[in-house]
């Protein structure tokens, strides 16, 4: 069950990033995604301070994640099984909003706000690349970080502000891809390809 959840939650989360394909740029006209710019305490702000701890300064959106850093610890034990539409749906409505909970209530620099969620949804991008076999990675998650799911809130309910004792460049070591998928070399390309165009076709443009 909690190998399914954690699987629809990085699928929710690149149908909530998908079509990042213009890279962000800052208030001085900066390309921030692919770039070198250094953010910690970017602007001044002492909340941005130890920003680039995480990824690096070369790698605001992980973009470079590879597969040489992918360590596969499961990859036949754990099968997909397919659940209805709703229910993933429901689950990644809740993950959308915990990340705006998190974002608001924990980070009161709204500039800050701007840097962190644009740092977030450009990342899930790679994850659409991955469904649709372009990224050359295994199509799976960290089980590791998503283990720490059950983590988020505190005895009193509010939100956790402990370590988890990970940072980006963690991520990969733990890799599950599971098995089940209906891909097939000969025609998904398509059919994916297919599914993506429509999907974009349906996004709201602000």
């Amino acid at each position: 069950m909690f190998a399914k959840f954690a699987t629809a939650v990085v699928v929710a989360l690149s149908a909530f990033s998908v079509g990042v394909n213009a890279a962000p740029t800052t208030s001085s006209g900066l390309i921030a995604r692919g770039s070198s710019i250094s953010f910690d305490n970017w602007g001044g702000y002492s909340s941005l301070s130890g920003f680039d701890n995480f990824y690096g300064s070369d790698n605001f959106d992980n973009s470079h994640f590879s597969e040489s850093s992918i360590q596969v610890v499961h990859e036949s034990e754990v099968v997909c099984h397919s659940e209805s539409i709703e229910i993933i749906q429901q689950r990644l409505l809740v993950l959308q909003e915990m990340a705006k909970r998190i974002i608001t209530e924990q980070i009161c620099e709204v500039e800050t706000q701007t840097v962190v969620f644009e740092q977030f949804h450009s990342s899930l991008h790679g994850f659409s690349r991955d469904l649709r076999h372009f990224s050359g990675r295994n199509v799976g998650y960290d089980s590791h970080i998503a283990s720490h799911f059950s983590n988020f809130y505190g005895s009193d309910g509010s939100l956790s502000t402990d370590d988890w004792g990970f940072s980006g460049s963690d991520l990969g070591s733990s890799y599950v891809v599971p098995s089940g998928s209906n891909w097939d070399s000969s025609s998904s390309f398509t059919s994916v390809g297919n599914a993506y165009k429509a999907a974009r076709s349906a996004v709201t443009k602000f």
